[in-house]
């Protein structure tokens, strides 16, 4: 019988720095990033661009252990960045920020990025947050992967934080997806039938120099190029650290869950990819407000309803993960609406209120500011 997996988690978010006083995006200063890296070690990294900083907890075993790991990676950014009159906001787009106002971090594997990227490396002014789980085996990883996507767009609505693009209102619970698709070899994970398949794929690539290792794969889902974990990329950067953790729950559970079926001979059915893309699409479009497809009823079913039937599905899980407080905070998130619609709902507010437009952008962005320091 397969040793059950470990299901270690390790989450990585990515932070954007912004003026305290007018809230237009700054560039992290060298001292910034020497005190940070002084602190946190290797926990702690520059970006793409010069305007953010990124940060990963340490394996941990349960939830709770990556609270306070997160919590005081987030709060150590907080406060070497308030040093520089600087706060970081954990969302995946600037509500105001002009992407070709921003410059990328000169280091070697950027300034290689920008040139095999070229234009769509320029508008890469999105954040994103990462969730590891540990799989040991490598066969299992790329049969739990299969599953696993077919609830990669719930996670996606759950976290949707990006709705505003250089200070318009996209529509979207999730413009950065729409900015991150430009790049090559992203979207949902090809079906595969194991560790050899994903292997020869990568090694095609490798061999004729198109890309040097596995770590240029940015499906949202991916047998990670570091870890022996599945990681979970498709999800916004969530503003409040208690939502991260719900997230980073249910995508441990899930993996469980998917893992306890296979102990008895059972499994997820695997639907095709334009059907999953169908409902990957509607959760960066809508969010959690409207519904998605249960391909299994052939029904639209409201998520809040779809929800109540996986938190079911995974109490035994979350019990044995010892997060089931977790993953039970999503129906408060559900009920409270994603980072997306409170992001509306203060414009919304401030514009009633007399505010012009780039002021009550503003006020979006003080609120961003106020969601990163709640449960630190």
């Amino acid at each position: 019988m397969t040793k059950e997996p470990g299901f270690t988690l390790g989450v990585e978010e990515e932070y954007l720095l912004v003026d305290r006083e007018t809230r237009a995006l700054a560039q992290a200063p060298n001292a910034l990033m020497k005190a940070c890296m002084a602190e946190l070690g290797k926990q702690v990294s520059p970006e793409f661009l010069q305007c953010q900083i990124e940060v990963g907890t340490k394996p941990c075993t349960t939830i709770p252990e990556v609270r306070e790991d997160l919590r005081r990676l987030r709060r150590t950014v907080a406060r070497l960045a308030a040093e520089h009159g600087l706060a970081p906001i954990a969302v995946s787009c600037h509500p105001l920020a002009d992407w070709k106002q921003q410059s990328h971090t000169d280091k070697d594997r950027y300034n290689d990025l920008e040139k095999a990227l070229a234009g769509v490396a320029r508008r890469l002014l999105i954040c994103g947050m990462h969730v590891h789980v540990g799989i040991e085996n490598r066969d299992q990883r790329i049969d739990l992967m299969s599953q696993l996507t077919y609830f990669l767009p719930h996670l996606l609505a759950l976290s949707a934080s990006s709705p505003f693009w250089m200070g318009q209102d996209t529509g979207l619970a999730s413009y950065r997806l729409t900015v991150f698709d430009n790049l090559p070899r992203t979207g949902l994970p090809p079906r595969l039938e194991s560790w050899t398949d994903f292997q020869k794929s990568v090694d095609v690539l490798t061999g004729l120099g198109v890309i040097e290792d596995a770590s240029k794969i940015w499906w949202d889902l991916r047998p990670s190029a570091r870890f022996p974990t599945l990681e979970a990329r498709i999800c916004d950067v969530s503003p409040r650290l208690e939502h991260t953790l719900t997230i980073a729950a249910l995508t441990q559970c899930l993996t469980r869950m998917l893992w306890r079926l296979s102990r008895l001979n059972q499994r997820w059915r695997i639907y095709d990819r334009f059907l999953i893309s169908e409902n990957r699409w509607r959760a960066q479009r809508y969010g959690t407000s409207e519904p998605l497809i249960d391909f299994g009823r052939k029904q639209l079913v409201p998520f809040a309803d779809l929800m109540e039937e996986l938190l079911g599905m995974l109490e035994e899980d979350g019990a044995a993960l010892s997060c089931l407080a977790e993953i039970e905070a999503t129906r408060r998130m559900v009920a409270g609406g994603t980072a997306a619609d409170r992001q509306r709902a203060v414009l919304a507010r401030a514009t009633e209120a007399g505010k012009d437009h780039d002021s009550a952008m503003r006020e979006v962005i003080d609120t961003l500011i106020e969601d990163y320091q709640t449960d630190l």
